[in-house]
């Protein structure tokens, strides 16, 4: 069983950044495939970012040139850099860990006020 916990989130008000973190247990953290998703009220959960286990990154249109995903495979965590927020940026943001088997963390809540 694979252990996915997010931190990070928090109140922020928009033009303002945030960086928000992901540990996901296990020796094999190299090979999985790491993802950030958010899901705002009343709305589908939606893909943010995403890095392969090879480093190639994927971004949602809305936040490209705003966002950047890294990981570090040393300290098994994926860093979401979260700069000129916007209040739809707001909502539960959630790591995601795929490897032969897909794990979630709890989520962290980010909203920016307008």
């Amino acid at each position: 069983q694979v252990q996915v916990v997010e931190s990070g989130g928090g109140l922020v008000q928009s033009g303002g950044s945030l960086k928000l973190s992901c540990v996901a247990s296990g020796s094999i953290f190299s090979s999985y495939a790491m993802s950030w998703y958010r899901q705002a009220p009343g709305k589908q959960r939606e893909l943010v970012a995403a890095i392969s286990s090879g480093g190639s990154t994927n971004y949602a249109d809305s936040v490209k040139g705003r966002f950047t995903i890294a990981r570090d495979n040393a300290k098994n965590t994926v860093n979401l850099q979260m700069n000129s927020l916007k209040p739809e940026d707001t909502g539960v943001y959630y790591c995601r860990a795929s490897a032969i088997r897909t794990f979630w963390g709890q989520g962290t809540q980010v909203t920016v006020s307008s």
